[in-house]
């Protein structure tokens, strides 16, 4: 089993977005990072979550469950409708990577349990900011 956590960090809404994407597989941790130049945290959430599946594609894990974790409720509950009114667009393509893979069940959890994902994200953010 598979458990994802990822995490957006914005500075100004919309303005560099830092990413922050945590796998834990077999006890081992995957720390993941990347960076968009101008977003809002909405879009943020999306893209963090978008890299990690396509990152879970990509290494061909498509035979494990995966427990997908967020602390956005914005992209857990469009996930679960498969409907966002603002950001349809990144969500079909976020189904599209969760399609390729087998069973993943997403959950909402406070921001107090998305630790490793907020550092990660804030990592990414800085190193943005000095560039």
């Amino acid at each position: 089993m598979i458990k994802m956590f990822t995490d957006a960090a914005t500075k100004g809404n919309p303005g560099p977005t830092g990413l922050g994407i945590l796998i834990i597989r077999d006890g081992q941790q995957e720390q993941l990072t990347s960076q968009l130049p101008c977003a809002s945290n909405h879009q943020g959430e999306f893209a963090a979550a978008q890299f990690g599946f396509d990152y879970l594609v990509k290494h061909h894990f498509n035979n494990e469950p995966i427990l997908f974790y967020t602390d956005s409720r914005l992209l857990s509950d469009s996930i679960g409708k498969a409907y966002s009114k603002h950001y349809q667009e990144q969500l079909s393509q976020l189904l599209n990577s969760i399609d390729q893979l087998g069973t993943v069940v997403t959950q909402w959890v406070p921001e107090s349990q998305n630790h490793g994902a907020h550092h990660l994200a804030n990592q990414a953010l800085h190193q943005l900011e000095r560039h």
